[in-house]
């Protein structure tokens, strides 16, 4: 009986090492999706215009303007705007970060010492004076506006990707059945993300070694999947409840799917390089999350950690929206 349960134990933690490596061995499928995706929609554009009736000159310059149009309407896009992503956030924002922490504080600082020299009081108080003042200019009139415009335009740019690999593999997206609910869901969304993220920080402060981290590094790579396969999720027209009850059931393979980028996004230091990290590679977890076919079924025991910031977003939603009461002495008798 001991041997039986034991082997069943092990069966057992044998499937979950399994999702989780298919987890992790599925996110990187979109570093090489990319490169040829983009040709695949191009392809099944020109494929898939009418091809009837070819007798007539008429009818031939028909069949080529639908194919063009058909084509313009698929026009490539999945490349193009990973690059963009790549353009914007690694090639202005955190090169301009670079430069101004990596090579405009250390020369200034550079200079102080030749002028003051390196054991001048005066020289050391006004370089603390000129840093801080520096480095709250910098942030406040050019890091905060580009990483609030970055957030904005990679939103729109990480929608096409999605809706494009959406639509070749899948077709044309179901959204939900009306936007009110459409709205609904997204605000709701939102809220449960951020406040996720909240839950997350709070139990990175666990103190007891190692395990604060651990508990962070799960609640990221959790978060990172629900990311990356909302919006598959979402065009096939799955509600909010429906995503987050997904993820907790198969929880062993979302967690090697986020670990990729729970763990290269950690590496910063810095919110900001953190950040572009992220919007960097997203694009391709986007990819690969819609090209996946998650593990279900492994464990029967779900993972709620969602559950908490549920029961706050429901609270604070009903508190919103609840209608006021009309007091009794108002009602006309």
């Amino acid at each position: 009986m001991a041997i039986s349960v034991a082997v069943i134990q092990y069966l057992f933690l044998f499937a979950i090492i399994c999702a989780v490596l298919r987890g992790f061995g599925d996110s990187l499928k979109g570093t090489v999706t990319i490169f040829y995706l983009d040709k695949n929609i191009k392809k099944k554009a020109v494929y898939s215009s009418p091809n009837k009736d070819h007798n007539t000159a008429s009818r031939r310059k028909e069949l080529h303007r639908e194919t063009s149009r058909s084509v313009r309407e698929e026009e490539p896009k999945v490349l193009k705007r990973t690059l963009q992503c790549c353009a914007l956030n690694g090639g202005v924002f955190w090169c301009s970060l670079l430069v101004f922490e990596c090579g405009l504080l250390p020369l200034l600082k550079y200079l102080l010492t030749i002028l003051f020299g390196h054991s001048s009081s005066t020289g050391k108080s006004l370089w603390s004076w000129m840093k801080l003042f520096l480095s709250w200019t910098f942030g406040a009139f050019w890091v905060l506006p580009l990483f609030l415009l970055s957030k904005i335009v990679n939103s729109l740019w990480f929608q096409d990707i999605a809706d494009s690999a959406y639509r070749y593999s899948r077709g044309r997206p179901q959204l939900l059945s009306s936007f009110s609910k459409l709205i609904a869901d997204t605000l709701f969304s939102v809220l449960v993300q951020a406040l996720f993220l909240v839950q997350s920080t709070l139990v990175s402060m666990v103190p007891i070694v190692f395990l604060g981290d651990a508990l962070c590094l799960v609640h990221m790579c959790l978060l990172y999947s629900l990311y990356s396969f909302e919006y598959k999720w979402f065009n096939m027209g799955w509600e909010l409840h429906r995503r987050l009850t997904f993820i907790e059931s198969n929880w062993p393979y979302f967690i090697g799917f986020g670990l990729p980028l729970a763990v290269l996004t950690a590496l910063p230091s810095s919110f900001f390089n953190s950040g572009c990290v992220f919007s960097i590679l997203f694009p391709l977890f986007i990819i690969s999350g819609n090209e996946a076919d998650p593990v279900t079924g492994v464990c029967d025991y779900p993972l709620q950690l969602f559950s908490p910031v549920i029961a706050i977003s429901n609270a604070l939603f009903n508190r919103t929206i609840r209608p006021r009461t009309i007091e009794p002495s108002n009602v006309r008798r």
